[in-house]
């Protein structure tokens, strides 16, 4: 007797990458405020540091585009109880990107000449200036999720909902990338492929391992 085959299910190991999701800051891009949130913060353990950054209110609320910079510092320097004035602070944020990382660019060229490649970032007006004005990052992917125009932020599963609703294709065949283990653990749960990779060599490996590169 003949009968239908069951489905075959996806395995996530073998199953072709359709798009890979960078992150920027910390795999592309360097990054240097945690060492000056230390000294503002008075806090020195840099996970703690990152942890409570993702969680602030009003990094959320900035990150989200929902308030200006002005109130953003405001609101930093009295919730972190920051030994400087806003004004002081906002300067110092400002130039927290620093610029690309040796063979950042490159990375996600060769990337994209083999699957669709995008960004999904927890980022700001005043940081994504900086990132079309000077680095020109816009020119080299697909598409680019930025927390700031969603009104979404990571690791909250509304972000990574957002970036596969608008990629189009299952989530088990994004691959992505970021630098900080409490937005892998988020993407794992909303069904992406994900990794945790902290610069560019990091990356690289990673999409290696993943058949990319």
């Amino acid at each position: 007797m003949i009968t239908n085959p069951k489905p075959l299910s996806l395995n996530p190991h073998t199953t072709p990458i359709e798009v890979v999701l960078f992150d920027l800051g910390g795999v592309l891009i360097e990054l240097g405020g945690m060492g000056e949130l230390a000294v503002f913060s008075n806090e020195s353990d840099e996970d703690e540091i990152w942890r409570r950054w993702l969680s602030c209110p009003w990094v959320r609320r900035y990150e989200r585009g929902q308030c200006e910079s002005q109130a953003f510092a405001a609101g930093m320097v009295e919730t972190w109880s920051m030994p400087v004035a806003p004004e002081v602070f906002l300067a110092a944020f400002a130039s927290w990107p620093k610029g690309l990382l040796p063979g950042a660019k490159e990375l996600v060229r060769s990337t994209r000449a083999r699957t669709r490649v995008a960004a999904l970032s927890n980022t700001n007006a005043l940081h994504t200036e900086r990132f079309h004005d000077d680095f020109r990052f816009h020119e080299d992917f697909d598409s680019l999720y930025l927390s700031h125009e969603m009104g979404l932020v990571k690791p909250d599963r509304a972000a990574f909902d957002y970036a596969i609703s608008k990629l189009g294709c299952p989530p088990e065949r994004i691959l992505f990338l970021d630098d900080n283990q409490i937005n892998v653990d988020g993407a794992r749960a909303a069904g992406l492929r994900a990794e945790r990779s902290v610069g560019v060599k990091a990356a690289r490996d990673v999409l290696v391992k993943n058949g990319v590169l």
